[in-house]
């Protein structure tokens, strides 16, 4: 089989300067509609494809394989060293089946919502009283309490919220090696691993007693293939994995708040709803327009994974060895797959109850959540975004024009403000006009 025609020069350095645009700049080279476009990534021939023919050959584990594509300095920053991530085959199905269990069950979905209506409402409150964080600063710390809560991790509010502010970092850090903000993402990365390492050891002394199903108390306990406990590194690795994807939902809520600000009808719509609800959880509207947000502002542009035998896809054809690349964003916006996929338009999503089904809708990955890929905490991604977006809809609040423009080069990317919160002026105007 003939392997890519060699070009003229490598693509990695446009991957890190474009960005979110890396790529449509690829597809420039292919025809309209192509499902499959090669072009050079660290030196190697690499197929960039997408659209659901692209996923489905990117997470076929008999074709292609993700251990060791996704580049060491995201892996060990922003995953952690040894993390199911890296794993494939029956080592990552036994591992991922304790992420479904702690994260994935309903009845874990359940134990979290009411904690999230809790966490918003006290931002919600801030607001109110004057408080100025952002938008992304409330979620980071809304969405790290709620969650150190749910996995069992003991602590003040305060110390959570300083944990969560950490991960929050490490996330917003790892896609840029070229910049000062990668060394502070490692030094939070070693803290954060020492500390959540203390924690898994404290369990396993008998210092620590986390509740039953607590992610602290399933990866104190888990065991490998083989019946041995994971090294306490490893376990405090998962422990996190558990937990900083909730935080990591942050951005999104940054982007909701731009969306909402730029869609009062959308904020006047959703906050009717929780009105006649009663509550901030679990709303058509808020759920809908957080499908959407996730569809149009994906965490990360694309994934790599490699190929482990020849494979051809929409006649580009990749020999083993070389990479193939997913285009998240290229997928999650496909023409082939979505109707006027350009438009930011929430009613897309009334009625899909099985987003799972969407083979082109892959924000959290794709596949099947326990053979494949796909984040198992997807489900309580959905219903913390839809939470936040309630909340950000309320009247007694207003989101500030300023700083809502992203930067679409960097990775991953966000509002630059977070979206700016302040209580909204009184009808009679006597609201200080600096605040």
């Amino acid at each position: 089989m003939p392997t890519i025609t060699p070009l003229l020069h490598d693509d990695s350095v446009s991957l890190l300067t474009r960005g979110y645009g890396f790529g449509s700049h690829i597809w420039r080279r292919a025809r309209r509609g192509a499902r499959a476009v090669p072009f050079r990534l660290l030196g190697r021939d690499a197929l960039l494809v997408r659209g659901g023919e692209g996923v489905e050959l990117f997470y076929d584990e008999t074709r292609v394989r993700r251990h060791g594509a996704m580049p060491a300095f995201i892996q060990q920053s922003l995953f952690g060293k040894d993390s199911v991530h890296s794993l494939d085959g029956d080592e990552h199905r036994h591992r991922k089946a304790t992420f479904l269990d702690v994260a994935y069950d309903d009845a874990q979905v359940a134990r979290l919502t009411p904690l999230f209506e809790e966490e918003w409402r006290g931002e919600l409150d801030a607001w109110l009283a004057g408080g100025t964080r952002s938008a992304y600063e409330a979620a980071v710390g809304a969405f790290g309490r709620a969650s150190m809560r749910w996995a069992g991790i003991p602590g003040t509010a305060a110390a959570q919220t300083r944990w969560a502010t950490r991960q929050a970092q490490i996330v917003d850090g790892f896609g840029v090696p070229y910049s000062p903000e990668y060394l502070l993402t490692l030094l939070n990365r070693r803290w954060s691993d020492r500390h959540a390492e203390r924690l898994i050891e404290a369990v396993r002394s008998g210092m620590l007693h986390p509740a039953e199903g607590t992610a602290l108390a399933e990866w104190a306990a888990h065991r490998d293939p083989s019946g041995a406990l994971l090294p306490p590194r490893v376990a405090a690795v998962e422990l996190q994995n558990s937990f900083r994807p909730m935080i990591a939902v942050s951005r999104f809520v940054a982007f909701a708040a731009k969306e909402l600000h730029d869609r009062p009808e959308w904020r006047e719509r959703i906050a009717a709803e929780s009105g006649q609800r009663g509550t901030l959880v679990g709303g058509e509207l808020a759920t809908m327009f957080a499908q959407e947000i996730r569809r149009t502002a994906p965490f990360v542009p694309v994934l790599p994974a490699w190929a482990i035998t020849d494979v051809e896809l929409d006649g580009e054809r990749l020999a083993a060895g070389g990479r193939v690349v997913l285009d998240i964003l290229g997928t999650d916006t496909d023409e082939q797959s979505w109707e006027r996929p350009d438009e930011f338009d929430p009613e897309r999503f009334r009625g899909v109850a099985d987003y799972e089904a969407l083979t082109a809708f892959v924000p959290h990955g794709g596949a099947d959540p326990a053979t494949g890929h796909r984040c198992p905490g997807e489900k309580l991604a959905i219903a913390g975004l839809a939470t936040a977006i309630a909340a950000l809809s309320d009247p007694r609040i207003g989101i500030l024009d300023a700083g809502l423009g992203v930067n679409r080069r960097r990775m991953p990317t966000k509002p630059a403000s977070g979206g700016r919160v302040r209580a909204a002026a009184s009808p009679s105007g006597s609201r200080c006009p600096f605040h």
